[in-house]
């Protein structure tokens, strides 16, 4: 029988607060962001209403579609593009979107400037980095990162830390120290990174930002 009192916004809350005592943190120096992709109005209501204002989109299309509304009736959200972006869309993304992750190429990273001061908007942005050195990933290499930050301070777009998505089915952890580490080089203080599976682990390896999807809303329906 299933608790029918379960809240897994406080559940995910509670992990987050237990991760950042283990790890001598502040839980409010960790962002929760809620996955809501492919997720319709009527499953976010719940967590907007449970105080969550802080969530995470995959497309530029969904989320003009789907938060225009939601936004009338709780307009302090903060939506954060997470998915890999077009460069045609950068202008829409710029709209939209409070921050972005996934920042990983000169010609994006063109675009978004270009938008930017078309829309006098400064969105924060996160270099997204293929911290595996995956080919079917997006991402920028580990050795492009200076050249990209350098770019992106000619262009007045404000990197605010680093992104990744460790390969799947191998311990994460390496992965999030080495971003942590890359971040640290750089002189970036933010890192976006872990998910349901592995948000603990990295919270104790200084994720400020976490992505968290099926742990909030459940698996999605095949």
């Amino acid at each position: 029988m299933t608790d029918a009192t379960f809240d897994p916004l406080n559940e995910i809350n509670r992990q987050i607060a237990a991760s950042c005592k283990i790890a001598g943190r502040n839980p409010d120096a960790v962002q929760l962001i809620a996955v809501s992709k492919t997720r319709s109005a009527d499953e976010i209501l719940p967590l907007l209403k449970s105080g969550q204002r802080v969530f995470g989109e995959n497309r530029v299309q969904e989320a003009e579609a789907k938060w225009p509304a939601l936004k009338t009736e709780f307009p302090d959200v903060q939506l954060h593009l997470i998915g890999q972006l077009q460069s045609n869309k950068a202008a829409e993304a710029v709209a939209i979107f409070d921050c972005i992750h996934s920042l990983d190429r000169l010609s994006l990273l063109k675009a978004l400037g270009k938008a930017m001061r078309e829309q006098a908007k400064s969105v924060p942005c996160f270099l997204q980095v293929n911290i595996g050195a995956e080919e079917q990933k997006g991402g920028c290499a580990i050795a492009d990162i200076p050249a990209l930050l350098a770019a992106a301070k000619d262009e007045s777009i404000p990197v605010i830390g680093l992104m990744c998505l460790p390969p799947a089915d191998i311990e994460p952890a390496p992965f999030f120290a080495l971003l942590a580490e890359l971040a640290a080089r750089n002189g970036l203080g933010q890192l976006s990174m872990g998910m349901s599976d592995d948000f603990g682990t990295a919270i104790m390896l200084g994720a400020t930002h976490i992505r968290i999807g099926t742990a909030l809303f459940g698996k999605r329906a095949v």
